[in-house]
């Protein structure tokens, strides 16, 4: 074999395509995880609606069955789950090590069985995953905590947790879900503090809440939860994907197009539709759908990623990449992962001009120059999407690699973008940086100069 040649899954990209039409948002991947480890509660099946076919999805469904749940999918994003067959706290190493939202299990079956063994969280590598805040979390409920091998071990004292006060130092989203659906369950009041307020978290709330659970004061930053005996199974449609909405207006920003995401909640999205505005998008909405039209986008902005709801770290490749097409300079700031920065070398291959401070966490952007096709690889989910977007402004084509990290976040992206007039292909099998890339359709849309005003 060529040693140019790979055996792998790209996607193919030829850019210079405005964007124009509607396509619909699929269920949150960030809420639907811990959802599902939330049925591990439960006296009886849930049926959970909204749920991505994307392989986290599956990562989770393998891991409840390697617990001794039954799981099944109905429908297109239908998931009913049976943990009534659970015999195991411990979780296996081989599937905790490709997700870190399996960690969300902790909760679950530290409450119920008064003992979780789970492996330390693996996942995208974007810098360091500390476990301390879902250790003082778990001790303030009674539970003793260990690392044992590798593994993340909490006993109940008793075999029962009791209820506490749980004072996070930071609003951890990680944090919060695990506490929450450890003390649920828990004998007595608890009270957490600087709790996060990102939908997902809501959205775990509220399903809790159907189920049985008492919290009150869902939405803000204290919650005050009395633990009952048990929860019972229900059914319940997860919220729709604000990242994934956020990508698509984005990619429609970029290509100075015309896209409606629908399926969606524009309240999630305010501080990137303000953003975009700052930029000269027009932004119009109704209750569950925003329209970006991006003809007249003329300067950059500036963007700090922070809890919600500020600016999402999760969006915050997509935002850099769609500054590189807009005229001057922009400043990128990233407070909440400290190697998110780690797909900049891709870019600046496609030739984006962007320098990192010495702080590694601050990005000067200098945009309007012209990008073009390369070889890329996806280092994690969000770049993925960013580099997704270069390559839907590049001129020629970009090939990009590690498909199994964009895979993880978003269903059948291909096909949605390609419904958007986006010359869009995914190959399979040997494939080379040297040969031709074969014919694409022609678009019926206009090609596009996305980096002049």
């Amino acid at each position: 074999m060529n040693p140019l040649d790979r055996l792998e899954t790209t996607l193919r990209v030829r850019g210079g395509y405005r964007l124009h039409g509607s396509v619909p948002i699929h269920g949150a991947k960030n809420a639907a995880l811990p959802i599902m480890a939330a049925a591990l509660l439960a006296h009886g099946p849930t049926i959970l609606h909204g749920v991505p076919r994307i392989t986290d999805v599956s990562v989770m469904w393998s891991l409840l069955e390697a617990l001794g749940a039954k799981v099944r999918r109905e429908d297109d994003d239908t998931l009913i789950i049976d943990p009534s067959g659970v015999n195991t706290t411990r979780a296996p190493y081989t599937l905790v090590r490709k997700l870190a939202a399996s960690f969300d299990i902790v909760g679950p079956l530290l409450a119920r069985f008064g003992l979780a063994e789970v492996p330390l969280p693996g996942g995208c590598v974007l810098g360091t995953r500390a476990t301390d805040m879902h250790e003082d979390a778990l001790r303030a409920l009674g539970a003793d905590v260990s690392h044992e091998h590798g593994f993340f071990v909490a006993r109940a004292r008793g075999g029962m947790l009791e209820g506490g006060v749980i004072n996070l130092r930071m609003p951890s989203v990680g944090a919060s879900k695990n506490a929450m659906l450890a003390a649920v369950l828990a004998r007595g009041t608890t009270t957490i503090r600087n709790v996060a307020i990102e939908p997902e978290v809501t959205d775990l709330a509220n399903m809790l809440v159907q189920m049985g659970a008492r919290i009150q004061g869902i939405g803000g930053l204290e919650l005050v939860i009395d633990g009952v005996r048990e929860l019972r199974g229900i059914e319940y449609t997860v919220i729709p994907d604000r990242i994934v909405a956020g990508s698509f207006l984005l990619f429609g920003a970029a290509t100075r197009g015309d896209v409606t995401v629908t399926n969606c909640v524009p309240g999630h999205l305010d501080i990137l539709t303000q953003k975009l505005e700052e930029c000269g998008a027009k932004i119009t909405h109704g209750d569950d759908w925003l329209r970006i039209q991006a003809e007249h986008i003329h300067a950059g902005t500036d963007i700090v990623t922070a809890p919600y709801p500020g600016f999402p770290t999760d969006l915050q490749p997509q935002m850099l990449t769609f500054l590189c097409t807009t005229p001057g300079t922009s400043v990128v700031q990233e407070n909440i992962f400290n190697a998110r920065f780690s797909y900049i070398n891709e870019l600046t291959r496609m030739g984006a001009d962007i320098r990192v401070g010495m702080d590694n966490n601050t990005a000067l952007v200098r945009g309007g120059l012209p990008l073009s096709g390369a070889p890329v690889e996806v280092p994690d989910i969000r770049a993925g999407a960013g580099l997704v977007l270069a390559a839907l402004v590049a001129e020629g084509v970009t090939e990009i690699l590690e498909l199994q990290y964009l895979d993880r976040g978003y269903e059948r992206l291909e096909e949605m973008l390609s419904s958007l007039g986006a010359q869009v292909q995914r190959t399979s099998g040997i494939t080379s940086v040297m040969e031709p890339v074969g014919a694409f359709e022609t678009s019926m849309y206009p090609k596009i100069t996305p980096t002049t005003s």
